[in-house]
């Protein structure tokens, strides 16, 4: 699985201008609505919502991996944004978090989905790597960099 199969580079946001957790996913859910499938703004945020009332998808190192399943999605649907500034995401480290992928899955492709959330928090492992996310100077830079990382898996 590429990740850059499921990201479209318009759906990168390099200025996250969102100060909350639930302004981060209404910023990033709407550079995937409506799309091909017609979503819904309001439907996919409660989703991410829900999900997030689970536990959050903070996982630390300053990323978060939101993500939610939605039975009328075709296919898996990916975003990026990075929040120069920082959020509190709830994070399991309690530090802000800048980074997120937000990742949007049909209801019935839980191993498709479990890949994909695999590969993303593989490829931030890495703290250089995370260092020149944060670093690039656009989304296209972000874009070739996600490119060159998503190749080494």
């Amino acid at each position: 699985m590429k990740i850059l199969d499921l990201l479209d580079p318009n759906c990168i946001v390099a200025d996250l201008k969102a100060t909350t957790k639930k302004e981060v996913l209404e910023e990033l859910a709407s550079t995937l609505v409506p799309g091909p499938d017609g979503l819904n703004l309001e439907t996919v945020v409660e989703v991410l919502l829900d999900r997030e009332r689970l536990g959050s998808t903070g996982i630390g190192d300053n990323v978060a991996i939101p993500h939610g399943k939605l039975s009328n999605l075709s296919q898996l649907r990916l975003a990026f944004g990075r929040s120069l500034k920082g959020v509190d995401f709830d994070s399991m480290d309690g530090k802000p978090t800048h980074l997120f992928f937000l990742l949007l899955a049909p209801v019935n492709s839980a191993g498709l989905h479990l890949k994909a959330l695999a590969k993303i928090s593989r490829m931030l492992m890495s703290q250089s790597f995370r260092e020149s996310l944060m670093q690039a100077a656009s989304a296209d830079e972000i874009y070739r960099l996600l490119a060159e990382r998503d190749a080494e898996f």
